[in-house]
């Protein structure tokens, strides 16, 4: 029954957003503190670490703010834990691919959460056309010994982006701007340094994760597991 129609208070929606727009505040000056930090110095650092990772500590403390919570609100809570230890790893080159497993775990945490209904397999030939030639092309400039686990990383990022794309809302966005945020950073990385290459990673990744957290506080259309 519309409530509208029957003279009833409409639900306050515009407080909730309001709510959570606030509660972002201290995301974005996370994120600014840290950019602002990152250009004033190249070296690794526990600090560096901790400042990379706080911006994605807290989106995960603030989705304790979610209602209503369940597996979908902890999985993604798994999920941006795990992304803030890879944040902290890829700070050293040679923690390279602890990084890339914390995120590999990530990403199936993701995966999990946005479930396998409805299935939508049309949407899996469009990416395969995008990242399969990509990874080709990557694939001559990788160090052997990365070759197999980039390779399952890559897997296990465009199965999330397909589930989060079937189910919509930010979290589809987000998953967007992760696969754009993980192409920069391998371009960057194997192929050729872009001028800004770590800003442009990092200004796509924090709105990945940021609208990807984003969907628990969203009625999902479908239901994630």
């Amino acid at each position: 029954m519309d409530a509208r129609k029957e003279g009833l208070p409409r639900r306050p929606r515009f407080s909730a957003q309001l709510r959570v727009g606030l509660g972002l505040l201290p995301f974005f000056l996370a994120c600014a503190v840290y950019l602002l930090a990152q250009s004033s110095t190249d070296q690794p650092s526990r600090a560096s670490a901790l400042l990379k990772s706080l911006p994605v500590l807290y989106l995960a403390g603030f989705l304790g703010t979610a209602h209503p919570g369940g597996g979908y609100r902890s999985l993604l809570q798994g999920a941006l834990l795990c992304s803030a230890v890879g944040d902290a790893c890829l700070v050293w080159p040679e923690a390279f691919l602890h990084g890339m497993a914390a995120f590999g775990l990530a990403q199936l945490l993701y995966l999990r959460a946005f479930g396998l209904a409805p299935l939508k397999a049309g949407l899996l030939p469009p990416i395969l056309l995008v990242a399969v030639p990509y990874f080709g092309f990557l694939l001559p400039h990788l160090p052997p010994h990365l070759v197999w686990p980039l390779l399952a990383y890559s897997t296990a990022l465009a199965a999330m982006l397909w589930r989060a794309l079937a189910r919509g809302g930010s979290a589809r966005w987000g998953a967007l701007l992760f696969l754009l945020s993980d192409a920069v950073l391998a371009w960057n990385t194997f192929f050729h340094p872009l001028p800004h290459g770590h800003l442009l990673v990092m200004t796509t990744y924090y709105p990945a994760q940021m609208l990807i957290a984003l969907s628990a506080f969203q009625s999902p259309r479908l239901k994630s597991h």
